[in-house]
């Protein structure tokens, strides 16, 4: 089984949108939503769920008012400013350090795991999907996207799927070091911008450092000519094939609009830019 994953340097780049037009294009794969904090590849894929799980994830103090003496010893060494002065701790500011645990005199403070989301097993119109959704203000996103491709891998390999493709998070952060390591191809999606060449030679310099393959896709490439062949120019210089300029087109958020893929509504310029990209892949990948 052969590993995809799409990232970007930031959100809006129109990753989602990609990923979801090669689930639309590929045959027999699994999909991955590992863009947990802000999972969006759902709204077109729109998943039947199968099966939904609790993703728990660090610890929260919670204070037991009938054994509570309110002595104050919980107030005094809480750096995080996480109890009321009625002795009530803030979910979200408590940070699960276990300091007010441990020095609570009469043992009067929970300290249980937290529930910091959930993840899902779904069929789609493409094939089965794995996501996840994270709870408000919760952390620990990596751990989470961790989770969601090995269960994609896990579906993957027992249902004899040979492509797993997955939505990664955006940046170069913890929940993207999750979304990369040990997969097969990065796809980076960048925009022809200075923050978009910037974005894009942070996440090279991270795939580099994991020795993994890496190709680029400039999204609507023709909206600034000059900094797309900056670009191109650029991704020589880092041995980066560009294998994909796609031009900007207002049927993207009409197909957004429609709730499918763009290949799927449309078969112009930009539906065609990404049948020859996803060729493309298709013959580095080796499927």
């Amino acid at each position: 089984m052969k590993e995809l994953v799409v990232v970007s340097g930031k959100g809006g780049t129109g990753k989602t949108s990609i990923v979801a037009s090669f689930a639309a294009l590929a045959k027999n794969k699994v999909m991955a939503d590992c863009d947990v904090d802000a999972a969006d590849l759902h709204l077109v894929l729109k998943p039947t769920v199968l099966e939904k799980h609790e993703f728990k994830s660090g610890k929260t103090a919670f204070i037991d008012k009938e054994l509570c003496i309110e002595c104050g010893r919980c107030l005094e060494v809480c750096r995080f400013e996480a109890i009321s002065e009625d002795f009530i701790i803030n979910k979200l500011s408590c940070e699960g350090c276990g300091a007010c645990v441990h020095f609570c005199p009469v043992d009067a403070i929970e300290f249980n795991d937290n529930l910091a989301g959930h993840w899902f097993v779904s069929d789609t119109r493409y094939g089965p999907m794995v996501h996840a959704r994270l709870g408000i203000a919760e952390e620990n996103s990596g751990k989470l996207v961790t989770l969601v491709r090995t269960k994609a891998k896990n579906l993957a390999e027992n249902g004899n799927h040979s492509l797993l493709i997955a939505d990664g998070s955006p940046g170069i952060g913890c929940p993207v070091i999750a979304s990369i390591t040990g997969t097969d191809l990065v796809l980076v999606v960048t925009e022809p911008t200075l923050s978009g060449l910037h974005d894009l030679r942070r996440i090279v310099d991270l795939t580099k450092h994991f020795s993994i393959p890496t190709v680029a896709c400039i999204n609507k490439a023709d909206i600034n000519q000059d900094m797309a062949r900056d670009i191109e120019e650029v991704c020589n210089q880092l041995n980066i094939q560009v294998v994909g300029k796609i031009p900007y087109d207002s049927d993207v958020t009409k197909a957004q609009v429609a709730g499918v893929s763009v290949v799927e509504y449309s078969d112009g310029a930009i539906s065609q830019e990404i049948r020859k990209m996803w060729d493309s892949l298709q013959q580095i990948l080796e499927i």
